[in-house]
């Protein structure tokens, strides 16, 4: 009778690689997030103009293909005559950075409070629940309208409201799956052993935890790109000559019946991140979901 033969798993990083390769909506994500990434990378280097330079002979240009454009500018120019085009690019390096800064800050902000809460119980829960408690009874947006307020406009106000309208997502996430993996029995033979509970945490349950942070900082970029925009647009975001997406938007909305090509290139590159970032962060979500049954080969 012939022995079973063994076969070695396969690596994480080829597991992942190829349900990506089998998945439509995660491979989609990433190619329209990996559009936006790279425009933002090499925007100064692909842009063919100066995103805040104005040509008033140039002004209200249409695109292309209508008649009277120019090859020169591709999207058109807006109200100040300056490119689309470039403008657009430039505004992605202003959306990656405050989306990334702001998601990094909240999750480790989150995270912490989220695994002291989840771990130790007690008081400790109950303070961290109730100030997350009370910043649900406000709107997300509303939040950050009120901190910006007080602060006033600007680039580092702008992240510093975000982040602190957005840790709360990561501390519910996180409390509720320490809460879950401290009940489980390697956690008590740790303790049961002598280690720290600043240890088990560390080296233990954040580990566990990972895939679920994961997937909650991947679907939060797309609120935070979605969010930047909306306080350009009100005038609360960063501030001019800089250029953004919701700025864009507000400086052609007086001209949207007229010369609709001024707000429709930052409509769609805000519509594309977030697509993008939501159709990824969907496969990230069904890819570590233990509940969903799949193979993986």
């Amino acid at each position: 009778m012939s022995e079973p033969v063994s076969v070695a798993a396969a690596p994480p990083e080829r597991s992942f690689l190829r349900a990506l390769l089998r998945s439509p909506k995660g491979l989609t994500g990433l190619l329209m997030v990996g559009l936006i990434v790279g425009c933002a990378l090499f925007a100064h280097w692909i842009a063919p103009h100066d995103p805040v330079r104005q040509t008033l002979a140039g002004r209200f240009l249409p695109p292309v293909w209508q008649e009277g454009g120019r090859w020169t500018n591709l999207l058109g120019a807006d109200n100040m005559g300056r490119d689309i085009l470039s403008r657009t690019m430039i505004s992605a390096q202003i959306s990656v950075q405050v989306a990334l800064i702001v998601v990094s800050v909240a999750l480790v902000v989150g995270t912490t409070l989220g695994a002291l809460a989840g771990f130790f119980g007690g008081w400790v829960d109950t303070l961290i629940m109730r100030a997350v408690d009370f910043q649900l009874a406000f709107p997300f947006l509303l939040l950050a309208l009120i901190f910006m307020a007080v602060l006033g406009p600007g680039f580092a106000t702008l992240v510093m409201a975000l982040s602190f309208a957005l840790w709360i997502n990561f501390a519910r996430v996180v409390r509720s799956e320490t809460m879950r993996i401290r009940r489980l029995d390697y956690i008590d033979a740790a303790t049961t052993m002598g280690v720290s509970r600043a240890r088990i945490i560390v080296t233990h349950v954040l580990p566990n935890v990972l895939p679920a942070i994961l997937v909650v900082a991947t679907l939060d970029v797309a609120l935070v790109v979605i969010a930047e925009a909306a306080l350009s647009f009100l005038g609360l975001g960063v501030q001019p000559p800089t250029a953004s997406w919701g700025m864009m938007i507000a400086d052609g909305r007086d001209f949207l019946y007229d010369q609709p090509w001024i707000v429709i290139a930052p409509g769609i590159a805000v519509l594309i991140t977030s697509v993008g970032i939501n159709l990824f962060g969907d496969f990230l979500r069904d890819y570590f979901d233990p509940r969903l049954e799949r193979t993986r080969a």
